[in-house]
């Protein structure tokens, strides 16, 4: 009776052991590869680096790029105006400077060599892009020495458009009469001048000197170009 049921419950333990080498391999099985995922995400998304005998760096942060400091200078640092800088003989807006000779026709007056009919010598030397002296001489009984200051215009409509050939100025200075009756007076002076090309300029301009009485004259001319001293 004893081995009859020994024989019957056999089968059902040697079913029950099987089943439960399945399941636990299965669940090694599962557990080794949720293991192993987890290993793969933390290598992935944490990456920790071995020091290395010898060298400076022993973290991820040596690794990382750092920001680069641009090295070039901000476009708006100021910057000297070059059209103001003195340069005797320079050229100016109106033009370049000159030397040259001339005929004076006296407008009124008379007293001096500035109100009569005479032989002249007339120039013009920039200082800065819109200011010149323009010295001359008008001889006769008595040479009158003429030296105003003059300030240069451009008749340039915009920054798009070529300057119109006639530049035009106006000064004032000082008229000296020489010879017996010697005399320093206060000058008037503007014209305009007209560039002929690279080495040439006409010039014209009307010049009132306020001495006893005022001498008015009009000096026209040629000058020969320089560039300066």
């Amino acid at each position: 009776m004893f081995l009859r049921k020994g024989f019957v419950l056999l089968p059902g333990l040697v079913t029950f052991a099987v089943l439960s080498c399945v399941f636990s391999a299965h669940a090694q099985t599962v557990d080794k590869a949720n293991t192993q995922q987890l290993m793969d995400s933390s290598i992935t998304t944490n990456p920790v680096l071995t020091p290395i005998p010898g060298t400076v760096a022993t973290s991820s942060t040596a690794l990382i790029p750092q920001p680069v400091e641009p090295t070039t200078q901000p476009s708006n640092v100021p910057e000297i105006a070059q059209s103001d800088v003195v340069n005797v003989g320079r050229r100016t807006r109106g033009g370049r400077s000159y030397i040259g000779v001339g005929a004076n026709i006296g407008l009124s007056g008379g007293e001096t060599s500035l109100g009569d009919g005479n032989f002249a010598v007339l120039s013009k030397v920039g200082f800065t892009n819109a200011f010149s002296i323009r010295p001359s001489a008008i001889f006769g009984d008595n040479t009158t020495i003429l030296i105003p200051v003059t300030y240069d215009f451009s008749l340039q409509q915009d920054e798009f458009t070529e300057p119109l050939p006639i530049a035009p100025y106006v000064g004032v200075g000082a008229a000296i009469n020489t010879g017996d009756n010697s005399q320093v007076a206060f000058l008037v002076s503007g014209g305009i001048d007209v560039p002929l090309n690279a080495q040439f300029t006409a010039t014209a301009s009307v010049n009132a000197g306020f001495f006893d009485q005022i001498d008015v004259g009009l000096l026209v001319g040629v000058g020969y170009n320089f560039n300066g001293f």
